[in-house]
């Protein structure tokens, strides 16, 4: 039974696609991710990951990346999730992948997105991984048009699961993944852009909770971690001063859809703040 949005009890800000196009772009980090997390990657369907928050009541946001440039691994193409939003428009909701290496391309191929099939935002762009930093002006035209449309950005911010475990950590650098003074930075300059600060954050969960706080179109959204490891600093500023701008997300597969609603049920949120958290303040965010 298709959702209706007044249905939906959840939304899901953040999960990956995980058909053998998505896995085949993740390279090396397919294999490395899957020792990291213990969590083999294997295909699966849209229709199952539909299905799987369909039965569960919750839409969820599709996020796509592309590293081409540093990987040589080409990204999947966006218009799979394009095509996926067409197929089950009840419940996914479609971010678009760039490489911001690619300038102009990547500026073109978001306007294109917009217009074929109406992304909501673009991300997950992973700085650690893609190798750039948001408040370099060299990426500020992207931003820009980001800002015109009004779609939403997300970036990986904290602990990176890319290269986690091995050697050098497959050289990529942690210190990008900082919300002061990459993300704090860019939202100072883009005032009416939408950034979300991918993940709690840690080790730096303290700036991304001040950035948010300072800033108003600075989001948090809680993927990436079990619940029960979230730092008390992130559950006791999203229970309160910055409750308006806290997301839910999983970074499914990541973490499971059931076991993060299991762990955050045992956190100390007032009721009425879980239910923005839920679902009110991404459906503000996005418009739905």
């Amino acid at each position: 039974m298709p959702l209706h949005i007044d249905d939906v009890v959840a939304i899901d800000i953040h999960t990956h696609p995980q058909t053998e196009e998505f896995l085949e772009a993740m390279g090396a980090r397919r294999r490395q991710m899957g020792e990291h997390f213990k969590n083999e990657r294997r295909p699966v369907s849209f229709a199952e990951q539909a299905d799987l928050y369909r039965e569960r009541r919750m839409m969820a946001v599709l996020c796509n990346s592309d590293d081409e440039t540093i990987s040589g691994v080409p990204g999947a193409p966006n218009d799979l999730i394009g095509a996926a939003v067409v197929d089950h428009p009840d419940v996914f909701i479609p971010f678009a992948g760039i490489d911001p290496h690619k300038g102009r391309a990547a500026i073109d191929e978001i306007r294109r997105c917009h217009a074929e099939f109406g992304i909501k935002g673009i991300g997950e762009l992973n700085p650690v991984r893609q190798k750039f930093f948001p408040n370099d002006e060299t990426f500020y035209p992207i931003w820009e048009v980001c800002q015109e449309l009004e779609i939403v950005v997300m970036f990986h911010m904290g602990f990176a699961g890319a290269g986690a475990g091995r050697p050098g950590g497959m050289g990529y650098k942690l210190e990008a993944a900082r919300a002061i003074p990459h993300l704090d930075d860019m939202a100072a300059d883009f005032p009416e852009l939408q950034i979300i600060h991918a993940h709690p954050g840690w080790p730096f969960h303290h700036e991304a909770v001040a950035a948010c706080w300072h800033k108003a179109n600075f989001w948090i959204d809680l993927s990436g971690f079990a619940p029960r490891y979230f730092p008390d600093e992130v559950v006791h500023y999203a229970n309160s001063l910055i409750q308006d701008r806290v997301l839910f997300g999983t970074d499914w597969p990541v973490i499971g859809v059931d076991r993060w609603v299991d762990e955050f049920a045992d956190l100390p949120f007032k009721d009425s703040v879980r239910q923005k958290i839920l679902k009110g303040n991404a459906q503000r965010l996005l418009g739905l």
